[in-house]
């Protein structure tokens, strides 16, 4: 009993809190894609060194509410819902904090198991990290092409560039690929890239007037 405890609280706790302060050095899914794809390109940098256009690219394209909610947008999640049960294509309602947790500790299986871990572990990041931190960690730590894992690397893959130097139409194209990043691409964007890039950057302006983006830059 003792050891679930420990590995089901203190762990994870401990985990958080040294990741508060420490780059994760890999996460799981970036260690199956080693084994499976063999090298990957990832650098970390400081959220300093990433360009404020990529952070109101994916604030825009992601999570509108994300300085606003406690790790779980509740009305995304009652659309989602509502959306899912008319037999539509699914649709997700996971905020950053939630994507951060499950990239920084789970396997991108699938489950109801994961599913309520995933809350568990996102009730601690929005605990023990304030939200500069949570993005942060999602932009070093998030998959943005095969083999490619955060903002520094896909900056550089995409664009031969820094990611402190990206444009707003590069990083509304790189938040555009986010969700499904093997299968679009940043640099050569085909149409639905092209077409939903330009939302994207509609939105980022919002993203600034209305300052959706205060719990980063005060």
């Amino acid at each position: 009993m003792l050891l679930v405890v420990g590995v089901m609280v203190v762990l994870p706790v401990g985990l958080i809190l040294l990741f508060r302060f420490l780059p994760p050095p890999i996460t799981p899914l970036m260690l199956a894609t080693r084994i499976d794809d063999g090298p990957i390109a990832h650098n970390w940098v400081s959220l300093d060194r990433i360009s404020p256009n990529l952070v109101r690219a994916v604030i825009a394209s992601e999570d509108g509410k994300f300085c606003s909610h406690y790790g779980f947008d509740l009305e995304a999640i009652d659309k989602a819902i509502a959306h899912n049960a008319s037999g539509a294509s699914l649709r997700g309602a996971s905020t950053i904090s939630q994507q951060t947790a499950k990239n920084l500790f789970l396997s991108p299986k699938r489950s109801f198991i994961r599913k309520g871990i995933e809350a568990y572990l996102t009730v601690l990041l929005e605990t023990l990290w304030p939200k500069r931190r949570i993005l942060e960690v999602y932009l070093n730590i998030a998959q943005w092409g095969p083999r490619t894992f955060g903002a520094e690397a896909a900056a550089e893959a995409n664009f031969k560039k820094p990611a402190v130097k990206l444009s707003v139409m590069e990083a509304a194209r790189l938040a555009t690929v986010l969700p499904n990043p093997k299968a679009y691409r940043a640099d050569a964007p085909g149409p639905y890239v092209a077409r939903q890039s330009e939302v994207v950057a509609s939105r980022m302006s919002e993203v600034a007037r209305d300052k959706l983006d205060a719990c980063i830059y005060r």
